[in-house]
């Protein structure tokens, strides 16, 4: 079932061993994550296509599906289990962010500085939006490990491809059936079937990037296999997201 010269292990087997990379792993995912969230989320950038125009597109959109990329990776190389951890340590930062930015734009501006309403414009965040997303990124996240996890019992490790994009279009299925209807419908100037047009939009935009990004997924993947030694199979593992226990 493993590569060869990997030993193939469970990620019950895996508790308690050194891991030389994980943690880089988890800190990428988390950085992407919150740099996605603060950068590309309050901008609308726009393109010109060829026989098409002019095409409006959130930024986020950009850098946000590789979050998905990073999480298939994890779960791929340490297992379900490694991936919850991150997981959540990624769900804390994103509620630690929302709760710091709240705390600094509500902070009284010095007399001098004017530069209050540009900040309220960048990182003041709608309640609603924000627990959308926080809400959404939990719910895509863990459906993206969980398929990930069984389809490499179901291929017995092999076609890679069709893990990380059958997950990718679960996990961000999930994400985006939740937050555009929970930050957007009703809302002034979003109808109904803009809201979804949208919400499909982005979902095949998003996935897309995951069929693009095939290939450096297979290279990270095979390079982080080889130097920790080890292929991970979720055999007897529990996949409930509130496990603690590794």
């Amino acid at each position: 079932m493993s590569q060869q010269g990997l030993q193939t292990v469970t990620a019950a087997e895996l508790a308690g061993r050194p891991l030389r990379y994980f943690d880089f792993v988890m800190a990428a995912f988390v950085t992407i994550l919150l740099l996605s969230n603060v950068l590309g989320a309050g901008k609308v950038a726009q393109v010109t296509l060829p026989g098409i125009g002019p095409w409006p597109f959130g930024a986020g959109i950009l850098f946000f599906p590789v979050g998905y990329v990073l999480g298939d990776i994890m779960t791929e190389v340490y297992g379900y289990a490694r991936a919850r951890r991150c997981i959540w340590a990624g769900f804390a930062a994103l509620l630690f962010m929302a709760f710091m930015s709240y705390v600094v734009v509500a902070l009284t501006p010095a007399p001098d500085w004017g530069g209050q309403a540009a900040y309220e414009q960048v990182f003041g965040q709608v309640p609603r939006i924000v627990f959308a997303s926080m809400t959404a990124f939990w719910a895509g996240e863990f459906v993206n490990s969980f398929v990930m996890a069984k389809m490499k019992l179901m291929t017995q490790g092999k076609h890679l491809w069709t893990r990380t994009i059958g997950s990718t279009i679960a996990g961000e299925g999930v994400d985006s059936l939740i937050f555009y209807p929970l930050a957007f419908l009703g809302a002034a100037g979003w109808t109904t079937g803009l809201v979804f047009k949208v919400l499909v939009t982005q979902w095949v935009l998003k996935v897309s990037w995951e069929v693009i990004l095939t290939p450096v997924t297979y290279l990270v993947v095979n390079g982080l296999k080889r130097r920790e030694g080890l292929d991970v199979y979720d055999e007897g593992t529990d996949f409930t997201p509130f496990r603690a226990k590794l």
